[in-house]
């Protein structure tokens, strides 16, 4: 026979008796309907927490999500992985680009087997080796599930906005225990986007339907009514104009009453909170008046090692009341090497013949050239750098391998991170690193990696426009590389710091996000980038490489998120 246990997402098992009695009715008070019992031997105790408790927990206790403009599932997957996946449940999910859709339907397969061993070995499976059948072919009943939340639809369009009517009429929704969260795409409100929009002959910002894309979001606001809303979008949206008018006064006015807003009339209206700042903005208010910067965050101060500034607006019903704060905690920041130190180095590659060999060969050259550059210029300032060069090029990276999709070395020992975020990053299930696989780069670009890399560990700091950039071959053919405007074009992720923000632009090329070490001469992997996003390590992108890194740059970090989904359940506590 078993022993009866306590099976509870908040402090794992405890053997049953009379103290464990104790304990469940304590825990029934605090977590009604979080809790219950299963006979099952002690060596198998900790696996049911980890694999089955969401089993033990109705859906219908669960508060609902609907994540629109979903992306790969960043802010969906801090929210369905909050607690273990005993508060939150994703209702449905939509994204329109079918490869960050199709990584958000292999990761709602993993959520949903979490449950069920056999779907979850399959998941680990398909991760793990090469060749594995897919999932949707070991368990045809959890890849049905998963189809039936991450769901393909172009919003705006009208037969996609019924699809999502009909998909979310089935789930029957109640307001007070539905949560709306997603960012409208972002292009057009981006300090890039407008810059980059301006070149362009014929474009008219009134005409720009991505900017009307949050009046879908709108939409489901009131249809709806959630009892909170979370808002992401870039910090460009703060002072991007349509017809004269600021945007973002027009989706506060908006957001805090979406029926006056399509058109409707009544319904549910909002107040829309800060999460960094003690301050929120009412119904009626006039925007004017409101610091919008307020809705800013700084992603670094909450334990993301990235320079990633992002406005977030938490939507709150009116009738909800509010007795707890509703802000984030700061916590200690992380550094870049905290976080992607311990992946297995790999080498970069050559975009044109490339072999191990001829690898080697082209960054020796490249390099002992900037090195005899730097000793003929006999500048004092450079000194450190061309130190820094020697030493790199005598310890450049011997291996072969450049990664792969599936990569097996093991991981370098545990970096000195906080348990919480490494517990948050880590799966000991996983035997390989997924995603972990460099790009190609051209010759003349590895000479400009190396010297970059170099300087920076040399100065602290990334080098900066062509007054950094003197030595011979780094200037790139940009006819205005002096002007001025280029300061930034090879930028260097500098070790003892968080990383600048990673962005959709890292799908193009890897000049901004240039690895520290100049031995491995490259730009950032998709897993270094999606580590820096902090997404945990099982969740594995889909698509050619070029997607993955767009789905990566465009996603909200998913610790973030987490944190996020802390603050709403300290809303809705019931």
């Amino acid at each position: 026979m078993g022993v009866r246990y306590l099976v509870c997402p908040e402090v794992g098992w405890n053997a049953g008796g009379i103290a464990g009695l104790k304990h469940a009715r304590s825990c029934a008070r605090a977590f009604p309907g979080l809790y219950a019992l299963h006979r099952c031997h002690a060596s198998s105790a900790n696996a049911l927490l980890a694999e089955q408790y969401q089993s033990f927990i109705p859906i219908e206790l669960k508060i609902k999500i609907i994540d629109l403009f979903a992306g790969p599932g960043g802010l969906g997957e801090g929210f369905a992985s909050y607690r273990g996946g005993s508060i939150f449940s994703i209702a449905a999910s939509a994204e329109m680009e079918a490869s960050a859709h199709s990584t958000l339907k292999l990761r709602a397969f993993y959520r949903l087997a979490r449950g069920d061993r056999k779907a979850l070995d399959a998941y680990y499976s398909y991760c793990n080796q090469e060749g594995a059948p897919h999932p949707s072919v070991v368990h045809e009943g959890a890849w049905k599930a998963a189809c039936d939340e991450a769901l393909q639809l172009q919003l705006g369009n009208r037969e996609d906005n019924q699809f999502l009517d009909v998909a979310l009429g089935r789930k029957k929704l109640s307001p007070d225990s539905t949560v709306l969260i997603g960012g409208p795409p972002c292009q057009a409100y981006s300090l890039v986007g407008r810059a980059r929009n301006r070149g362009k002959k014929d474009y008219v910002p009134e005409k720009d339907a991505r900017h009307y894309l949050y009046q879908q979001y709108l939409r489901i606001v009131h249809k709806y009514e959630p009892a909170v809303f979370v808002m992401e979008n870039v910090k460009g949206i703060l002072t991007s104009q349509v017809g004269g008018k600021r945007v973002f006064h027009e989706i506060l006015r908006d957001l805090s009453d979406p029926g006056r807003a399509i058109g409707q009339g009544g319904g549910a209206r909002y107040r829309i909170h800060s999460l960094v700042e003690p301050v929120h903005f009412e119904p009626g208010q006039e925007p004017e008046d409101f610091d919008s910067a307020k809705f800013v965050i700084r992603a670094e101060r909450y334990g993301v090692p990235q320079a990633r500034h992002r406005v977030i607006l938490l939507g709150v019903r009116a009738d909800i009341p509010i007795t707890d704060a509703v802000l984030l905690e700061p916590s200690p920041a992380l550094n870049i090497e905290d976080v992607i130190g311990d992946l297995p180095r790999v080498r970069s590659r050559l975009s044109k013949g490339d072999t191990a060999h001829a690898w080697r060969d082209a960054v020796l050259m490249e390099a002992s050239g900037l090195i005899g550059a730097a000793r003929g210029l006999a500048d004092e300032a450079l000194e450190p750098v061309l130190k820094q060069m020697q030493l790199s090029r005598d310890h450049l990276l011997a291996t072969e391998s450049f990664g792969a999709l599936r990569y097996s070395p093991r991981l370098a020992p545990v970096p000195a991170v906080p348990s919480s975020f490494w517990n948050w990053m880590h799966d000991p299930r996983l035997e390989v690193v997924m995603n972990h696989e460099a790009r190609g780069h051209m010759q003349s670009d590895l000479r400009r990696y190396f010297y970059a890399a170099a300087y920076a560990k040399a100065m602290g700091v990334a080098p900066k426009g062509h007054q950094q950039f003197q030595l011979p071959g780094l200037a790139p053919s940009h006819a205005n590389w002096e002007s001025g405007k280029f300061q930034d074009r090879f930028r260097v992720q500098v070790q003892g710091r968080p990383s600048t923000t990673i962005t959709s632009h890292i799908a193009k090329d890897g000049h901004y996000f240039i690895h520290y070490d100049a031995e491995q001469c490259r730009s950032l992997t998709v897993r270094e980038a999606a580590r820096l996003q902090t997404f945990p390590d099982n969740y594995f992108f889909m698509g050619n490489r070029t997607q993955q890194y767009h789905q990566v740059g465009n996603a909200v970090p998913s610790f973030l998120a987490h944190q996020i989904a802390g603050v709403v359940h300290r809303i809705l506590p019931n």
